[in-house]
């Protein structure tokens, strides 16, 4: 069976163990490919520096993305996603603490396929991820790669 793959990018490590224990408790057994800050993100979906050598053939199915990153923040690697051929159908779900309207709605103008703040109660969280990944990876039709 080949598991569709989640590009989590997380700067928190706080953020990123509470993201991993939630898809693990959920009995979400994707492959997990972490990044931590909008510049490994971006190495890693075009396959520069430390990821030239990546598989081509490994696509996230969904990619799970952070505002507040260093080097490169989180809207502009939306921009970037989303100004490239090959990864502008990559579904992104913008997955933040920022409760900044601005945010909310330039991640939508950037082409944001949702936008989802993490909920502080560890439970709600473990929902939500729940649900992030019933939608995204069972249920969402994605585009052919």
């Amino acid at each position: 069976m080949i598991y569709k793959m989640i590009l989590l990018v997380e700067d928190n490590p706080d953020d990123e163990a509470l993201t991993v224990r939630a898809l693990k408790k959920n009995k979400i057994a994707n492959n997990l490919a972490i990044v931590r800050d909008g510049a490994e993100a971006l190495d890693f979906l075009f396959f520069t520096g430390a990821y030239a050598e990546r598989d081509h053939q490994e696509i996230p199915e969904v990619i799970l993305l952070d505002l507040k990153l260093p080097k490169v923040d989180g809207l502009e690697v939306l921009r970037r996603i989303r100004a490239d051929e090959r990864t502008r159908l990559l579904p992104v779900v913008v997955l933040t603490s920022s409760k900044e309207e601005q945010d909310l709605i330039k991640s939508y103008k950037l082409g944001a396929n949702s936008y989802v703040r993490k909920p502080v109660d560890f439970s709600q969280f473990v929902e939500a991820i729940r649900q992030l990944g019933m939608y995204w990876l069972v249920l969402n039709e994605a585009p052919p790669q």
